[in-house]
């Protein structure tokens, strides 16, 4: 069981029976009142965000998340359920295959490469999200060349890399370029050594 001041991000809780990820905390105190922990959790299963307050007195219990790796392979669209749907693999057997729906995977998506290992959270046997690295790397397939001409704000240009994401990026990046981009915000971090 996690006290109040213990639900943080990265966290998974479980709370009203179902798993969620801490996205923010913030403990404050208001004038002479009782500490309180305002936190930002999304639900790993329905992917709705929403904002709870826990109190002094609150405690919650903490998820059961196994981490397991498992292969990206493709996706497809299914007519018939109106569905995006991620098809992936278990690593070691690659005969085991699985669908997972597009709300599970979120704007994720935009940085999975085919063929690559991902990490997969699972609660009660039943993969509820996945985890991709922090930064990763993709090569530049599409980019507008660079035009001279205002550059005092950092002009900027927006490329597509090899997933199909769109990047806003320097000037200076050109096609067949390797970008490291942050996957939580599809951020330009900087280009690949």
């Amino acid at each position: 069981m996690l006290e109040y001041n213990e639900v943080k991000e990265r966290k998974y809780i479980v709370w009203n029976r179902e798993p969620y990820e801490v996205l923010s905390s913030h403990v404050f105190r208001k004038q002479q009142r009782k500490p309180v922990n305002q936190t930002k959790l999304k639900n790993l299963i329905t992917g709705k965000v929403l904002e709870n307050s826990f109190h002094q007195q609150d405690k919650v219990e903490e998820a059961d998340i196994v981490k397991k790796k498992i292969k990206y392979l493709f996706n497809k669209f299914n007519r018939q359920q109106n569905v995006e749907e991620f098809w992936f693999s278990n690593p070691d057997d690659s005969s085991d295959r699985f669908a997972l729906s597009g709300d599970i995977i979120g704007n994720q998506s935009n940085f999975m490469k085919q063929n690559e290992d991902i990490e997969a959270l699972y609660f009660d046997e039943k993969v509820v999200g996945i985890n991709l690295p922090i930064n990763i790397a993709l090569k530049v397939t599409e980019a507008v060349p660079a035009v001279a001409g205002n550059t005092a704000q950092g002009a900027t240009k927006q490329v597509t890399v090899e997933t199909g994401a769109k990047i806003t990026v320097p000037l200076f990046i050109k096609e067949g370029d390797v970008l490291v981009v942050k996957t939580a915000t599809g951020e330009y971090v900087g280009r690949e050594n």
